[in-house]
């Protein structure tokens, strides 16, 4: 019989138990805080698997119960992030109802993520390294589509008549190339970096909003 495919999660080393008490969850808490602590020094490739369980207080045993190697350390925190971030898109789209509303929340959207990425080393070293790994190359994409997904429908009401298709593909490309921009702006200069971020905003705007301001402008 021919083996089924296995998707991202499959791929990576997935923890072995999800912890279910309280005393659990707060040892996994301490556990995925030293992997962090560990990364914003010297970056997840130099991360130790005995180094964690030292930094967290736990044995190296109780490490593995939970994570079997430190790409499901990787894994788990790359999953937290993305969860946070499309918490934050969907709450500040969700209520967007014309072309200013749109332009204001995006643009503190993009300046939060930049915020973000340049504030939390653990965020940077993740997103740096995904281009390496196929996994998280794959859950970046689903987070892509995800937020895409809270533009598309802000973009829906403001173009109700609009081909939905061509607002989706708008909305997912902006987004993803929202995330090639993010990984360039943080790998040169802070003031270059600075402008990279507000040239893209321009650049996503005037396509989100080309309609809306050609109306305005007749």
């Amino acid at each position: 019989m021919e083996k089924a495919a296995t998707s991202p999660q499959e791929q990576v080393a997935t923890p072995r138990r999800a912890p279910s008490q309280q005393r659990s969850r707060e040892r996994v808490e301490r556990m995925l805080a030293a992997a962090s602590a560990l990364i914003a020094e010297q970056g997840s490739d130099a991360m130790r698997m005995g180094e964690v369980a030292e930094r967290a207080g736990v044995s190296i045993g109780s490490l593995y119960q939970f994570f079997p190697d430190k790409r499901a350390i990787v894994w788990a925190l790359a999953e937290r992030y993305t969860a946070e971030s499309q918490a934050c898109i969907s709450a500040a789209l969700k209520d967007v109802g014309d072309a200013e509303g749109l332009r204001r929340a995006f643009s503190e959207l993009v300046d939060i993520y930049y915020r973000l990425f340049l504030a939390e080393p653990v965020m940077r070293d993740i997103w740096s390294g995904t281009q390496a790994d196929k996994a998280l190359r794959e859950l970046e994409l689903a987070d892509s589509r995800a937020n895409a997904e809270f533009l598309t429908a802000a973009l829906k009401r403001l173009r109700p008549d609009a081909d939905g298709i061509a607002l989706e593909t708008t909305a997912f490309l902006v987004w993803q190339m929202g995330e090639a921009a993010m990984r360039l702006a943080i790998s040169v200069e802070r003031q270059e970096g600075d402008r990279l971020v507000a040239a893209y905003k321009r650049m996503a705007l005037r396509e989100l909003l080309a309609e809306q301001d050609a109306r305005a402008a007749r």
